[in-house]
């Protein structure tokens, strides 16, 4: 019913910039926190940026200073600023939101599919 579609990743070089984009469509009632978090092999899974429905964001002490996290509620998308990128930051990134696809139902979290983000050095 709700799927978020995920776009901007691809490889860049050492000190570039990626523009990571996250959509929500289909049916639901109203959207609350937006995320993005990333994968890297063999490594568990971290939340990188979230920003709430007030605009309160927090950063990984690992990109401060780096990535930018915005959202634009009319479009229903969370985006992913990530300038100074270093090959530390291959992830495969997913997106996550929070939202409600009703007035009476509880908050349901919701991935992306996973955009790559390869960074070379």
């Amino acid at each position: 019913q709700v799927q978020l579609v995920e776009s901007g990743g691809g490889l860049v070089q050492a000190g570039g910039s990626l523009r990571l984009s996250c959509a929500a469509s289909g049916r639901f009632f109203s959207i609350n926190a937006m995320g993005w978090y990333r994968q890297a092999p063999g490594k568990q899974r971290e939340s990188v940026a979230v920003i709430t429905s007030g605009g309160n964001t927090n950063y990984v002490d690992s990109v401060k200073g780096r990535f930018i996290i915005t959202r634009d509620n009319a479009k229903n998308t969370v985006y992913l600023q990530m300038n100074s990128l270093k090959p530390e930051d291959t992830a495969v990134y997913y997106c996550n939101t929070n939202l409600r696809t009703g007035p009476l139902r509880g908050l349901e979290g919701y991935w992306g599919q996973g955009t790559q983000v390869t960074v070379s050095s």
